[in-house]
């Protein structure tokens, strides 16, 4: 237990730069599959088809293979991007935001067809009909999964140790390197980080939950 109090420092730097991936790629994810979201219910076929194809190869490629893509294919082609946790953050934000596009799509195509229509009956284009009428609506209604997602994102950053990111799982691997004798009290501190930043935000799921469903 004395290693783990002696280790805090390391853990805390740890913890730091997973909650640094989690938050900056959770919010350049819903932003890019939110807009995703609306290429997949466009009227226009072209930004339909981009918006499938980005989708369906981002739910099915596996997080490792996105890493490799970002930090060994591109720079190989030479496509340099800048050291550190930027291919990480973009990684992460490619593979993140097909999930919250579906989340999203799935809001949208939740609200009823009498509002887009009513939109377009009082003069309002397309553009305005998802951006005024149907997303504010549809938002609302999938912000509990839209919470799961980033829960998953948080924990998907541990991919990122792999790639000379050193953040919660890097950062246990090295404490039971130098530590072999506390390799458990190691891994379970390493876990108990990572359940600070879960915990609540499944609690905070719950209760935006609630909210929805007694609003409505």
């Amino acid at each position: 237990m004395d290693s783990v109090i002696e280790a805090l420092p390391r853990y805390w730097d740890g913890f730091t730069m997973t909650l640094y991936l989690a938050v900056v790629s959770g919010i350049l994810s819903l932003v890019l599959g939110t807009l995703l979201a609306a290429f997949r219910v466009s009227p226009l076929r072209s930004l339909r088809f981009m918006g499938t194809v980005f989708v369906e190869a981002g739910r099915n490629t596996p997080l490792t293979l996105v890493f490799i893509f970002f930090v060994f294919i591109l720079p190989a082609a030479g496509v340099i991007l800048p050291l550190g946790t930027t291919p990480a953050i973009i990684a992460l934000t490619v593979y993140t935001s097909a999930f919250v596009c579906e989340a999203v799509r799935s809001g949208i195509n939740s609200v009823g067809v009498g509002q887009a229509e009513a939109a377009r009956a009082i003069g309002l284009g397309s553009v305005q009909t998802l951006t005024l009428v149907v997303l504010p609506q549809a938002l609302r209604s999938v912000v509990p999964p839209l919470i799961n997602v980033l829960i998953a994102l948080t924990k998907n950053t541990s991919v990122a140790a792999g790639f000379a990111v050193v953040e919660l799982t890097a950062t246990g691997r090295g404490l039971s390197r130098d530590y072999p004798a506390d390799v458990i009290w190691m891994l379970l501190g390493v876990a108990f980080f990572y359940l600070v930043i879960t915990i609540p935000s499944g609690v905070l799921a719950g209760f935006v939950e609630r909210k929805v469903v007694f609003s409505r």
